[in-house]
């Protein structure tokens, strides 16, 4: 990837700004990395919002200073990233120890540990986050948990997410 242009260059530190943002809990500066008209989609879930106003509510509510048990761990596996958005697969492995909102709204935490990939698509424009869609196999979460039997179903559990090898 050394030979990205300068605009994958700034796509890439966008989006690293948004994120840092959003695990520091900086609900302004989070904003302040998105246009005026952003949307954000959990597409698992039906969890975002449309607009500003419900982009930020979605962020105060269940994201931003709300985001992860203490054991995190962020591993990517790949990007792809163009004039206008990016592509990011990643492993995210964490137990579940905290309310995590954005992901498993009103489920108490479990203890479980849960390990499962990730596929970000983040558009961009004029310098600024204009929209997020967020992939993840939800009813593997829940199977982790403890919250869904996988028997008999074609629930992948935590070693699909484990064959994934970052580039």
């Amino acid at each position: 990837m050394a030979d990205r242009t300068q605009k994958q260059k700034e796509i890439l530190a966008i989006f690293n700004r948004h994120v840092q943002a959003e695990l520091r809990g900086d609900l302004e500066t989070t904003m302040a990395t998105m246009t005026d008209h952003p949307h954000l989609y959990n597409m698992p879930n039906h969890m975002g919002g449309e607009g500003r106003e419900a982009v930020r509510k979605f962020y105060r509510n269940h994201l931003v200073g709300k985001f992860w048990p203490p054991d995190v761990k962020m591993e990517t596996i790949s990007q792809t990233v163009d004039e206008h958005q990016l592509v990011e697969e990643l492993r995210i492995s964490f137990t579940h120890t905290t309310p995590i909102e954005w992901m498993l709204p009103g489920i108490a935490p479990t203890g479980k540990k849960v390990v499962i990939a990730f596929v970000v698509l983040v558009g961009i424009e004029k310098g600024k986050v204009s929209f997020e869609h967020i992939y993840w196999d939800q009813a593997s979460v829940l199977a982790q948990i403890g919250l869904l039997n996988p028997t008999g179903l074609p629930i992948a559990d935590a070693t699909s997410a484990l064959r994934l090898k970052p580039l």
